[in-house]
């Protein structure tokens, strides 16, 4: 019997989209079987730049499953060919400056002149109104302006920006869902196609937590933390014997209480000053001197071990190197390779999430630049 068709499959993408988030959202499509069409300037994305030690790794991964043609949108014809495919595509997946696709006469309108059914995903730094609609946003400014950096850190320390593209890979994913969103009401009502607004600060305020109704029901602003939380108390990572690091977090009442059995301070539980969780927050100080002089004096495969005896929720701080060695990353499949080029295997993440009767799958690597150009319409096609 053969294998179902991938869930997607009969769906066209075409992604005129640049960088991180763009190539997240279509990653997603094309892993779950669309055909998806990066479309190119003559210099290629930018995303093929980002490379480690000369290997464009990020988009061997971040554009696997993909096809790629180049089009140089300045030009007539080629912007000609471009809405001649728009007749054939589900879904078009922007991320130009505010006002670049209305200059190369594809905006929202001409598209879906061409394509009434066609979902139109504008991916942007502020979203495509607003007072700061026309300005640049990368992903470190939204993820210093939405709150998050000057949250983030230590409290002895600058606020601290994330090592990587958050913003960016959130609002892809975020994307995923809306595209899916528009596209069923264009299969399932019989509607007409529809323009999708995505900023890269939406996502990310969502996922930032209450920070606002906190600030205007208590006036109390976010505050860097380090590895506390403002929520539960314990939660923290601690440095064992050996030098690395344990990280536990004790976010119920019953949590906490077997935490302090599992350091041998059963009393804990009834002493005022942790009973409650709101008394633990206040006292965290003296409540993480108590943790951390036990975990001190064991390494942490002996402290992982002792609290694993009391299902105390804890785990390790793990390096890549470690990840990819972890027994249950293993089993489960989290890392796979494909070869490259030249043979050599190359590690990435999976597939997600896991469907059981109809599973993604990861086809190809990125693509080199035009490897598909037999897909663009010939130049004496009908308009």
């Amino acid at each position: 019997m053969s294998a179902p068709a991938l869930p997607l499959h009969g769906i066209r993408v075409l992604d005129l989209s640049r960088l991180a988030a763009g190539n997240m959202l279509t990653l997603q499509l094309a892993d779950f079987g669309a055909e998806v069409i990066k479309v190119e300037a003559p210099g290629g994305d930018t995303l093929r730049d980002w490379t480690s030690d000369g290997q464009p790794l990020w988009w061997q991964i971040y554009a696997r499953n993909k096809k790629s043609i180049c089009l140089d949108l300045r030009e007539g014809a080629d912007v000609q060919s471009l809405l001649r495919l728009a007749e054939s595509a589900q879904i078009l997946v922007e991320s130009f400056r505010h006002g670049a696709l209305e200059k190369f006469g594809l905006g929202p309108d001409v598209l879906l002149e061409r394509n009434p059914r066609l979902v139109i995903v504008r991916i942007s730094g502020w979203g495509q109104t607003g007072p700061y609609a026309r300005r640049p946003g990368f992903g470190t400014l939204v993820e210093a302006f939405s709150g998050f950096a000057e949250k983030n850190g230590f409290p002895d320390k600058p606020p601290a920006l994330p090592n990587l593209g958050l913003a960016d890979m959130i609002a892809g994913l975020a994307g995923v869902g809306a595209a899916m969103f528009a596209l069923r009401e264009v299969e399932t009502n019989g509607g007409q196609g529809q323009v999708v607004d995505l900023s890269l600060l939406e996502p990310l305020l969502a996922v930032l937590g209450p920070d606002p109704a906190i600030f205007r029901r208590t006036g109390r602003l976010p505050r860097r933390m380090g590895n506390r939380a403002e929520i539960a108390a314990p939660r923290n990572a601690y440095p064992c014997a050996d030098g690395r690091w344990l990280v536990m977090s004790g976010s119920t009442q019953r949590m906490a209480e077997r935490i302090f059995e599992a350091i041998g301070r059963k009393e804990l539980g009834a002493d005022p000053r942790f009973a409650t969780n709101a008394a633990r927050l206040r006292n965290a100080d003296a409540l993480d001197t108590l943790i951390g002089g036990f975990v001190a004096r064991r390494s942490l495969p002996d402290n992982l071990r002792h609290f694993a005896q009391w299902e105390v929720t804890v785990g390790p701080v793990l390096d890549v190197a470690q990840l990819l060695d972890d027994e249950h990353v293993r089993s489960r499949g989290c890392i796979t390779d494909l070869p490259d080029a030249e043979g050599r295997p190359l590690p990435m993440h999976n597939v997600f999430p896991r469907l059981s009767r109809t599973p993604g799958s990861i086809r190809s690597l990125g693509p080199a630049l035009g490897e598909h150009q037999d897909l663009v319409p010939p130049a004496d096609s009908a308009d």
